[in-house]
């Protein structure tokens, strides 16, 4: 019984894990301005025509 307890726990611990990582990385997406986000996209629109 003592197994299944540390699993579900470790379960647990991995899903907070994730929606930090998750958070994080959505955090960091929104701070881009408008103009930023076009500009990085023309950037790699450039990079795959050259490609």
């Amino acid at each position: 019984m003592k197994v299944w307890k540390v699993l579900g726990v470790a379960g647990l611990v991995g899903v907070a894990a994730t929606g930090v990582v998750v958070a994080r990385g959505e955090r960091k997406r929104r701070a881009y301005t408008p103009e930023e986000v076009r500009d990085r996209l023309k950037a790699r629109v450039k990079e795959a025509a050259n490609a």
